[in-house]
Parts: C-alpha cells; structure tokens; sequence
C-alpha cells in the first residue's frame, strides 16, 4: 500500500458530502489535486504555501492503489529535474481511498510544527 497526503481545511472536509467523491476548491483552476508524500516533505510545503492561510488543516492519508482516479508523479516546475517529483490526482478523491485523517498542529504565527495521528 502505497499513501499520499492531500491538505484540507478541516471545515470544507468536513461540510464535504460523504456520497460525494472529494475535490478542492483549487481543482478548477489546477486541473489535478495537489498530493505529496511524507511527513517532513508535507510539513515543509505547508510551512512554504499556508502559513498565512487561517483556519484548521488536516490531512486526507490516500491509499494510491484505491484511487479510481488518474495518479501522475510530476515536478512541481515543468523541467525541473531536481525537485522532488509530487503525485496529482487528475480527478476527485473516491472516498474508499481516504484510510485516515490526520490533523496539523500549528504555531499561533501559523508555522505547520507537526503532523498527528
């Protein structure tokens, strides 16, 4: 079993309906769901994207080999070689491949410091 993250708001998760395949409010403009892989790596794009971004976060623990949707490993620059290659979701989250949610706990300046359980 192979896992990759998705970072949600807690309150769009949430109010999400549970018969309903999950996309981010980003999907229509990105054109694929923004995944990574890891802890350390997850922390370090929260902390570099969402600082500013108020609100609760979690973390949707996607089992890749569920997914009914596309799954690509991308950089995140076109032709960047040495970035580390990140997984997109070219289409929703079936929602047998959410095994967990995690939560992120945050600094009161918004620094991403750890990833729960």
């Amino acid at each position: 079993m192979a896992l990759i993250y998705h970072m949600v708001l807690v309150t769009r998760w949430q109010s999400w309906p549970s018969e309903t395949p999950y996309l981010p409010a980003e999907y229509d403009n990105d054109g694929f769901v923004h995944c990574t892989a890891g802890d350390a790596l997850m922390l370090k794009v929260a902390n570099h994207f969402y600082t500013t971004v108020p609100g609760d976060f979690g973390l949707l623990v996607i089992d890749t080999e569920r997914l009914t949707s596309p799954l690509k490993w991308e950089s995140p620059t076109p032709g960047d070689t040495l970035a580390p290659l990140f997984p997109h979701i070219y289409g929703p989250i079936n929602h047998d491949a959410i095994v967990a949610v995690r939560s992120m706990r945050r600094t009161p300046d918004g620094q991403f410091i750890e990833i729960g359980g």
